[in-house]
């Protein structure tokens, strides 16, 4: 399984909006074969920054997600509503 960390810096005055959009995306990539788990979780430290969290069960279920209609089409909205770049990290998880 691959994790992936998406962290984003928000402009204030788009916090709402952005929910309103991730929600869809989340709802949407829920329900795709290879999705184990998504969601949009937000820091309690600084209320603009959000970060995604996702668990694939490949990079091919990766892949197939990010040519995704919901993918292709919201992410840019997201992505116009940040007041910065951030990284986008994949994890895999290390077995014992």
């Amino acid at each position: 399984m691959i994790k992936i960390v998406a962290k984003m810096v928000l402009r204030e005055e788009c916090i709402q909006q952005f929910c309103a959009e991730a929600k869809e995306l989340v709802e949407k990539s829920r329900k795709e074969e290879g999705n184990v788990s998504y969601s949009l979780n937000r820091s309690t430290a600084d209320p603009r920054v959000f970060c995604f969290m996702e668990v694939w069960k490949d990079d091919r279920a990766i892949e197939v997600h990010n040519a995704t209609e919901h993918f292709t089409t919201i992410l840019p909205k997201l992505a116009a509503m940040t007041a910065e770049d951030q990284p986008v990290d994949l994890y895999e998880e290390v077995e014992f």
